[in-house]
């Protein structure tokens, strides 16, 4: 990646990085929305229905209610949402190092770029989560989410470590 013949001292965010960025998020998700889904709207488990053994019954169940869907859909895209408006990451990118950047300046996104990006992961993931494998194969790693809102992942461009020496004397 270069600007104006000078090299840029950032690369794009691959494919399997970033899954690995979206593990984590997801455990954290995970650790806040489902203590307080459980806490509003207690689930039942029952692994018979009277005499017939049913299948359906193994599933965990609940409740959904309003506070169910804001607390399970709403409350996560607020939260990537301020995420990216306010430290251009989540957490997992965070881990990782990269940064959410608007793909014509490199700057912060927008609000809307941000409500985009969110709604465009929907696009992204409706055709076999084609769009999200996108990364793996596009130029700039963009997925669809990316493209649709005028996004790139970027991290600092990993430079040349210093190779391991052993003391042999």
């Amino acid at each position: 990646m270069s600007v104006d013949g000078e090299e840029s001292e950032f690369e794009y965010v691959g494919f399997w990085a970033r899954v690995w960025a979206s593990v984590i998020d997801s455990v954290l998700v995970l650790m806040i929305i489902e203590p307080l889904a459980s806490w509003l709207s207690p689930r039942t488990f029952s692994f018979w229905s009277g005499d017939d053994w049913n299948v359906e019954s193994l599933l965990v169940s609940r409740n959904a209610g309003a506070a169910d869907w804001l607390i399970s859909y709403v409350l996560p895209a607020v939260a990537v949402i301020a995420f990216w408006l306010t430290k251009q990451a989540t957490p997992g990118k965070m881990a990782i190092g990269a940064k959410v950047v608007d793909a014509r300046t490199g700057g912060p996104l927008t609000p809307g770029q941000s409500i985009g990006r969110y709604l465009g992961y929907f696009v992204s993931m409706f055709p076999c989560f084609l769009g999200l494998l996108w990364v793996a194969f596009d130029s700039r790693k963009q997925g669809w989410h990316d493209k649709l809102a005028g996004t790139v992942v970027i991290r600092p461009r990993k430079r040349g470590t210093e190779p391991v020496r052993f003391d042999r004397s």
